[in-house]
């Protein structure tokens, strides 16, 4: 056949580890073939970014403002023991968090439903879309290691030189010393994108943070999803027949297990990072969910929403088999292909996302697998398969399908 061609490049950020080998089997086997593959290839390995400075995911994040749509592999985001097995310079922060930062905007993370994988939770109907907030926090912090007794101090100076100081922690001996921090106009486009997410996909949008403990902050996002919500959406909520409310974290926590899906629920950063695992596991694998981030700018970065599956990697280098589903790294390529089919007016591009996805996901509901999914099924009649076994069990539907 004849290959799907492209005309404007996606950027294509290369990982770490055994979602980096992923990343190879995916484009040799179940992309080139079919593609005429056009990208702007960044090289996110911990090594290359050690040698850079870290300044590649800077220009990778700049790439995807020029170019519209991005495709991330897993990356690691060192701690010490980290800094040590690769001799890095420093410990380098959340590549994510560099790249969300530069691009602002709101990460969408939602289960992928395959027959044969029901959810560990009994009620779950439908799924649940993670709207994660993809700025500032924890993940751009400043943190102090505090080696003996001391004062703490909060300090803000605004432009005429006025101070604005409060006493954080009067220190007796040693500990940590964390800041974050927020912005208005930043929570306000995880507001906007999250309604008019919610209005495009006709769910009730749930907001969730911590506003009895953390009163001005956590209670910022409170008001402007609130006044927001009043002041330009409340009308076209209820005609669209879903609802929006708010509540704590916690309680968010209580009801979503005794719910039945269907809904969007939106979290601040480090809360959206941590309950969108709590609920891919609980609808299969860390390997079954989607993530994008959809930025204010009108641009889209697609990525596995799991890490650089650091324990098959090590087996991989021994030259052991692995079994690592590649599920989530197919469905950010093909998230990235649709798009930019979509933008670019190209329906081939658009039907071979759509294909690579049905092929992947036939695969799995004929009955052949890969190791983590072997626990989940319901199916009797299933094919374990390694990693390679399964992406090109994959390439032969897909060939079949086109």
């Amino acid at each position: 056949m004849e290959k799907i061609k492209m005309t404007t490049p996606l950027v294509e950020m290369d990982g770490d580890e055994m979602t980096r080998i992923l990343w190879k089997y995916i484009k040799d086997d179940l992309i080139e073939p079919f593609v005429e593959l056009k990208t702007e290839y960044y090289d996110l390995g911990i090594e290359h970014r050690d040698e850079t400075d870290d300044q590649v995911t800077v220009d990778s994040a700049e790439a995807t403002l020029k170019y519209g749509v991005a495709v991330k592999c897993a990356t690691i985001t060192p701690n010490q023991k980290r800094v040590e097995e690769y001799n890095l310079k420093k410990m380098y922060k959340s590549p994510n968090g560099t790249i969300r930062a530069i691009l602002d905007g709101t990460v969408f993370r939602a289960p992928i439903s395959v027959k044969g994988i029901e959810p560990n939770v009994r009620t779950w109907k439908k799924p649940i879309t993670l709207a994660r907030h993809a700025y500032g926090d924890v993940y751009k912090n400043s943190e102090i290691r505090v080696e003996g007794a001391g004062k703490a101090e909060l300090v803000f100076t605004d432009a005429a030189g006025n101070e604005t100081r409060k006493t954080v922690f009067e220190f007796e001996g040693p500990g940590v010393l964390q800041a974050q921090y927020n912005v208005d106009a930043s929570i306000a486009s995880f507001a906007h994108t999250c309604f008019e997410y919610a209005l495009d996909t006709k769910q009730d949008l749930w907001f969730a943070s911590k506003d009895t403990i953390s009163k001005k902050y956590d209670g910022e996002f409170r008001d402007i999803f609130q006044n927001m919500y009043d002041s330009e959406y409340k009308t076209r909520f209820e005609k669209a027949g879903i609802t929006y409310f708010y509540t704590l974290i916690d309680d968010a926590v209580a009801r979503v297990m005794k719910s039945e899906g269907g809904f969007i629920w939106a979290c601040k950063n480090y809360d959206g990072d941590v309950m969108s695992d709590m609920v891919s596991s609980a609808c299969g694998s860390l390997a079954l969910m989607t993530s994008v981030l959809v930025s204010p700018k009108g641009v889209y970065e697609y990525e596995a929403a799991h890490g650089t599956v650091q324990r098959h990697y090590y087996k991989h280098l021994k030259g052991e088999e692995t079994s690592t589903n590649p599920v989530a790294t197919i469905f950010a390529w093909s998230g990235a292909f649709r798009k930019r089919g979509e933008l670019d007016q190209l329906p081939a591009l658009c039907d071979y996302a759509d294909k690579l996805e049905k092929a992947t996901l036939s695969t799995i509901e004929s009955g052949y697998m890969t190791k983590d999914l072997v626990n989940l099924t319901t199916m009797s009649d299933i094919h374990v398969c390694n990693t390679e076994e399964f992406i090109k069990k994959i390439a032969d539907n897909l060939k079949n399908m086109l």
